[in-house]
């Protein structure tokens, strides 16, 4: 569990230097920045998605995980808390910043990409840290950046990461047994093609329901057991 500690103290050291910075950048700065950010999200997706080694089952999952994510509908959950959160802790002074899409943006970026997965596991089945506190240090760029331009709700998706990457961190050694390559890079690419639907709608291009489509990260599981 030490790299998802890491990684969640990262995360809220990031954010509390990202609300010191905030008050300095105008809206346009933010805009902008936040673009920027869109572009490299993209490109970590793409990264991630083209080291997928079966796209039938990166199809098949993405498919079925959408079913199971409606069904149950994670992005109202999801929503809930972060509005929850925001209306625990928003002020009236920060009218125009929504807790909400800070802790739900964030919160996806930081767990459907190839390192949590990666990283989560490495640590559970080998006790290797190496990619969680490389996460760790680009997480907490990431986190300077979003805080700035959406403020305080960035630092709840800490608690996230932690539960998120410490669960699969527990489970990776009751599954040591399935998980080959072939299954931990599907995962990862099933995991690349959220993100580059979050750099989407960061971009404000589409309203993909990403959250709906988390269960898909875990099915190569499941068919590498059948």
């Amino acid at each position: 569990m030490l790299g998802t500690i890491v990684n969640s103290i990262t995360v809220i050291i990031g954010c509390l230097v990202g609300l010191i910075v905030k008050g300095r950048l105008t809206e346009k700065i933010s805009t902008t920045i936040m673009n920027g950010i869109a572009l490299c999200v993209l490109y970590i997706g793409i990264s991630g998605a083209l080291d997928g080694r079966d796209t039938l089952i990166m199809i098949i999952s993405i498919a079925i995980g959408a079913l199971i994510g409606e069904i149950i509908d994670i992005d109202k959950w999801l929503n809930r808390l972060g509005y929850y959160l925001e209306s625990k802790f928003k002020s009236d002074k920060d009218s125009s910043i929504s807790i909400a899409e800070g802790f739900i943006t964030s919160s996806l970026l930081f767990c459907v990409g190839a390192m949590s997965i990666v990283g989560a596991l490495e640590s559970g089945l080998k006790g290797s840290y190496d990619t969680l506190f490389t996460k760790s240090i680009l997480d907490g760029i990431s986190s300077i950046i979003f805080t700035s331009s959406l403020g305080i709700g960035v630092i709840f998706s800490a608690v996230t990461v932690f539960i998120y990457q410490g669960s699969i961190t527990l489970g990776a050694g009751l599954l040591s047994g399935v998980l080959s390559n072939s299954v931990i890079t599907n995962m990862s690419a099933v995991g690349g093609l959220l993100i580059i639907g979050l750099g989407l709608n960061m971009l404000g291009i589409t309203k993909i329901k990403i959250a709906n489509l988390l269960p898909a990260i875990f099915l190569p599981i499941i068919f590498q057991i059948f």
